[in-house]
C-alpha cells in the first residue's frame, strides 16, 4: 500500500513538472536546441525568476535580444560577463582555456545569431562550457550575451546580431578605451516597449 502511495506521489509530481515544463515551453514561439546534440532545450530548467521580462518575452518570441547595444543594461551586463564567463573567455572576451568571443570567428557559426548564442550559453557545448542554467537566469543569460555583443572589436558589416541601425553607428571595442558607462546603483536596465514591438 505505501508503495503504491509512494508511486501515485511521484506520478503525480512528474505530471506536475511535465505540465510545468510544457506551460512555460509553449511561450517560446522558437524551438531552441543543443549546440553539439541538437536535442530541444528544456527552457524549464531555467530558475523561475528572469523569465518574466520584457526582453526575455520578446527573445523567446523573436531570437532578438533587446539587451544588445542599450547603453543603461551594458554595467550589469559587464559585471555578469566579468564574474561568471571571463575567467574561461578572458576579461576581454579574448579567450583563455575557453574559445574567444570578441572576433568573426565563431567556434559554433550558430553563434552568430543571437538564438544560437543562447542555445550555447543555456546549454552548453563541448570542453569545459557546461549548461549555464543553473547559475544564470533567462534574463542574465541575455545581458551576458549583450556584453559578449559590446565586445566585438572586428567589421561591424560582419556583425549579424546588430540592427542596420545599430551596425551603422557601432563602434568596435577597444579595451585600452572602453567606454561602457559606469556601474549607476540607481539606474536600471531599461527596454522600450516600441524596440521591443519593432521586433514583434
Amino acid at each position: 500500500m505505501q508503495k503504491r502511495f509512494r508511486s501515485r506521489v511521484a506520478q503525480c509530481a512528474l505530471a506536475a513538472a511535465f505540465v510545468s515544463g510544457v506551460t512555460f515551453a509553449a511561450h517560446a514561439a522558437l524551438t531552441f536546441t543543443h549546440t553539439i546534440t541538437g536535442m530541444p532545450l528544456d527552457l524549464s530548467e531555467a530558475p523561475e525568476e528572469g523569465r518574466d521580462t520584457e526582453a526575455v518575452k520578446t527573445f523567446l518570441a523573436t531570437g532578438k535580444n533587446l539587451y544588445v547595444e542599450n547603453t543603461s543594461c551594458l554595467p550589469k551586463a559587464k559585471d555578469l560577463f566579468l564574474s561568471m564567463c571571463s575567467g574561461c573567455h578572458g576579461h576581454y572576451g579574448e579567450g583563455k582555456i575557453g574559445p574567444g568571443l570578441n572576433d568573426a570567428y565563431w567556434t559554433y557559426p550558430k553563434n552568430m545569431t543571437d538564438q544560437g548564442l543562447f542555445e550555447t550559453v543555456f546549454g552548453g557545448a563541448n570542453g569545459q562550457m557546461g549548461p549555464m542554467y543553473g547559475a544564470l537566469n533567462l534574463d542574465e543569460m541575455l545581458l551576458v550575451m549583450a556584453w559578449v555583443r559590446h565586445l566585438y572589436k572586428d567589421d561591424p558589416k560582419e556583425a549579424t546580431w546588430l540592427t542596420p541601425a545599430q551596425r551603422a553607428s557601432f563602434t568596435p571595442y577597444d579595451e585600452k578605451q572602453d567606454h561602457t558607462p559606469p556601474p549607476d546603483e540607481a539606474a536600471v536596465c531599461k527596454v522600450s516597449s516600441a524596440s521591443a514591438a519593432g521586433l514583434r
